[in-house]
């Protein structure tokens, strides 16, 4: 078999953390000997998470059984999605900014037997749709468990009752053409392609603050297990660099 470096694009400050986190979690269960260290099952995790290495791979690199890679990601994800945020807690922190973005992202996943359900017809690939809110600055507030690539982003929104949050806090929300007629505070782009030049100029104006915060699901590619298995829907945001 053969061997090569790697590297994962996440700070030592993502693997410190989560490290702690399982060794927390190790000395509240009480466990005595481990194959890995802490820090080692942290970053099989991270690699697992953010790189999609399968476990096959995992198991050769680190010198354990498959099996092994298993129950150390599931106990990592674990750890991940008690540190997840609600949407209660979201609204709160939500409240000192100007305003929000509201963005939903379809994760690819590796299964397709669960089929048209999780097929989204827009991005012509399986996958989990998940919603996302971040401040002014695209800096990550909170984001949904998964739903089928096939649900719509409105449809997402109103099922995790973001709209509903939304208006109870007064809250000013910019967000794409999918979520037309969600509620009077969020803010959408005119749909048509004969608008009037006000219109066009709106639309320009938008696009330049709503595109903050698509960054966040684009560039920032948080790990998630929801992206590797429709059956494991963990929150993002758990763990974020």
């Amino acid at each position: 078999m053969l061997v090569y470096p790697s590297a994962i694009d996440l700070s030592t400050r993502t693997l410190r953390h989560l490290a702690g986190q399982l060794t927390s979690r190790r000395q509240e269960i009480g466990t005595r000997w481990r194959r890995l260290t802490a820090g080692r099952q942290a970053l099989l995790a991270l690699a697992h998470l953010r790189c999609g290495d399968t476990y096959a791979q995992l198991a050769a690199g680190f010198g354990i059984g498959i099996a092994t890679v298993y129950r150390y990601v599931r106990a990592a994800i674990d750890v991940l999605a008690v540190l997840a945020p609600t949407l209660d807690e979201a609204m709160v922190a939500a409240r000192s900014k100007a305003c929000v973005i509201l963005d939903g992202t379809v994760l690819p996943i590796d299964r397709i037997a669960a089929d048209r359900p999780y097929y989204s017809g827009k991005k012509r690939h399986h996958g989990m749709n998940v919603q996302v809110l971040t401040d002014p600055f695209g800096r990550l507030l909170w984001a949904s468990h998964a739903l089928p690539g096939a649900t719509h982003d409105l449809t997402a929104a109103r099922e995790h009752g973001i709209i509903d949050a939304l208006v109870e806090a007064d809250l000013k929300c910019w967000a794409d053409k999918a979520y037309q007629g969600a509620a009077r505070n969020v803010r959408v782009p005119f749909k048509g392609r004969r608008l009037k030049r006000w219109q066009r100029r709106h639309n320009t104006t938008h696009a330049k603050i709503r595109c903050v915060g698509e960054q966040a699901t684009t560039t920032r590619r948080t790990p998630t297990e929801s992206a590797l298995c429709p059956q494991r829907r963990v929150r993002m945001a758990a763990c974020g660099d």
